[in-house]
């Protein structure tokens, strides 16, 4: 499967100008069908607190666009949406849709960024979603999930193949980033999909540098600074048969798990 990693810079809360943006870039890279096409993290407006002035219905705008490009492309879909929640909050949610266009997936990040005001303003989701995409199973999680390990396991002893991070990650923690991603890769053996924003909000700056990983940790893609679609293949039968010769996942003590 070929999988493609919208980087871009979100424009603040401005949802026309950023599909706009989405579509131009696509449309420019031209996506295989049957592809898996990954936007970050609230790609429509930026990571705003102002929920009352961007949050949507379950079946908003936002949601809406998403089913369009699958449909166009005829490819799997992931972005991050902020849809309307109880008492006066909002859900922070990765939301995936199938190459006719039809939803199938619907995750709530699971840990806000406390420091950033994100509890305050967004309910918390309380489990993880794995998904048939194609060929692969896939699990999506969000920009701060990435920091605990916990939340990727049980997608891992559930079966995610592919786990796809969908992430505002500002610049001060940008190593972070990158090392953690590959670190989740390595301990759940799967292939990890990292799709960061670029450029600035009212109060940071974002680096972008995507990445692609497989099960090894090793870089399959890399973005730069800038606006990319970047891209790589993901093969399954190296996947299970790495699994298959370091049967590591065999050894998770379940037990332990809370979940």
């Amino acid at each position: 499967m070929r999988v493609y990693a919208v980087q871009f810079s979100i424009a603040w809360e401005d949802k026309a100008v950023n599909f706009a943006t989405v579509r131009r870039m696509l449309s420019d890279g031209s996506p295989l069908p049957g592809s898996l096409v990954v936007l970050p993290e609230m790609f429509a407006t930026g990571f705003s607190m102002n929920v009352d002035r961007i949050a949507e219905p379950r079946q908003g705008p936002t949601a809406a666009f998403l089913s369009s490009l699958a449909a166009e492309w005829k490819s799997y879909v992931i972005g991050g949406v902020a849809t309307l929640a109880d008492g006066g909050k909002a859900r922070n949610e990765a939301v995936v849709f199938d190459p006719m266009g039809g939803e199938i997936a619907r995750y709530v990040k699971q840990q806000p960024f406390t420091l950033g005001g994100e509890r305050e303003r967004y309910t918390a989701g309380t489990h993880h979603v794995v998904v048939v995409c194609g060929e692969f199973t896939l699990a999506p999680l969000v920009c701060y999930d990435l920091r605990f390990p916990e939340l990727f396991r049980p997608a891992a002893r559930d079966g995610a193949e592919v786990i796809a991070v969908i992430a505002n990650w500002p610049r001060p923690r940008d190593a972070h980033w990158l090392a953690l991603l590959r670190a989740r890769a390595i301990e759940n053996q799967a292939y990890v999909v990292g799709v960061n924003r670029c450029g600035h909000d009212p109060r940071l700056v974002y680096r972008g540098q995507s990445l692609i990983v497989d099960p090894h940790g090793n870089t399959l893609a890399e973005a730069g600074e800038g606006e990319e679609l970047l891209s790589a293949d993901l093969d399954r039968k190296e996947l299970v048969d790495y699994r298959r010769k370091f049967p590591a996942l065999a050894d998770m003590a379940v037990e332990h798990f809370r979940w």
